[in-house]
């Protein structure tokens, strides 16, 4: 229902609106009344929109429109569906897998997983990326805006990168990624974005990338999908500049099971049965993180690696974020 409201622009017919008959939300999205009103009672009934019996109208709040109507807004979820559907689509491949103990890598899963972990995570990064998270960590931002060398690892569909890219026009910026459709997609989104003069797409591995002597390397919810992330922060290592800064962006979780029972907590663990430890399982490598690993596993894994200064930098209610140094 959310994803169908999403697509036929129901929620965005609403958004503003006030007390709507079906009727009149059905005229704003193009859609078919008796359709609109069935799912209009549905949403009703999940709690997602608000009911007026006297007027027979129908009402989203500010607060709905911000997580249903507003693609900017960084508690949009509909996209967040998408991963959903993915895990449906997959499913075979998962009873497979809880059978055999195999694991399942990203690229074999069903292409709206690609898309909607793109989507739910950039409102996330357009919101914070810049004007929070960057400016937490030691001296990166003055780095920055002199011009910097910044690699992304696992950038995905590279929003994150581009986002860095127009903050910072100065910089200079690698992505990297395993998954070959989605960095075709990222330098369509570079060149769209008017940054592809310095941002260059790479399909590469967490361990063979190309070494720049980055100032900023970058791995956005990706290291806990690694089923070698202390080979994978060792390479940084060896590809950053001596006074490098290593920014970790992880799932917010905590360290132990009974502090992460939430509602963040239940999709998480559920994304991590299907998608995070799968991966981690098919690299046949050291570690199955998952991707509720928390504080305490991930400095581990950094300070295995040689980092000697790690500390959280900040966090929001999808995210924690951790700056690494030599």
């Amino acid at each position: 229902m959310v994803s169908l409201g999403d697509k036929l622009g129901l929620y965005r017919a609403m958004a503003g609106g006030g007390p709507l008959s079906s009727h009149e939300i059905a005229r704003r999205s193009g859609c078919s009344e008796r359709y609109v009103r069935e799912w209009l009672n549905s949403q009703v009934a999940g709690g997602y929109v608000a009911y007026h019996p006297a007027s027979v109208t129908y009402e989203l709040t500010p607060e709905q429109a911000a997580v249903l109507a507003d693609d900017t807004s960084p508690v949009f979820l509909p996209h967040a569906w998408q991963v959903v559907a993915s895990m449906w689509a997959d499913e075979p491949k998962t009873l497979n897998a809880f059978k055999t103990g195999e694991g399942v890598s990203w690229g074999e899963h069903s292409d709206r997983l690609f898309c909607g972990v793109a989507a739910f995570y950039r409102n996330c990064y357009s919101a914070s990326l810049v004007q929070e998270w960057l400016p937490t960590l030691s001296g990166v931002t003055a780095k920055l805006e002199k011009g910097a060398k910044v690699a992304d690892i696992g950038c995905g569909h590279g929003h994150s990168t581009v986002l860095m890219a127009k903050a910072y026009p100065e910089s200079r910026f690698w992505g990297f990624d395993g998954h070959k459709g989605s960095i075709e997609i990222a330098r369509r989104i570079a060149q769209e974005a008017g940054v592809a003069e310095r941002v260059s797409f790479e399909v590469a591995n967490a361990d063979e990338y190309a070494r720049h002597n980055y100032d900023l390397i970058c791995f956005f919810d990706c290291l806990h999908d690694m089923g070698r992330p202390v080979d994978a922060m060792r390479y940084a290592r060896t590809a950053m500049a001596e006074d490098g800064t290593v920014m970790l962006v992880e799932p917010y979780a905590r360290d132990r099971v009974e502090d992460n029972i939430n509602p963040v907590g239940r999709l998480y663990y559920a994304a991590s049965t299907t998608l995070c430890c799968a991966h981690a399982i098919s690299e046949n490598g050291t570690h199955v993180l998952g991707a509720q690993a928390g504080p305490g596993r991930l400095e581990s894994v950094l300070r295995s690696a040689g980092f000697g200064t790690v500390r959280q930098a900040a966090q929001t209610p999808f995210n924690l974020i951790i700056e690494a140094r030599l």
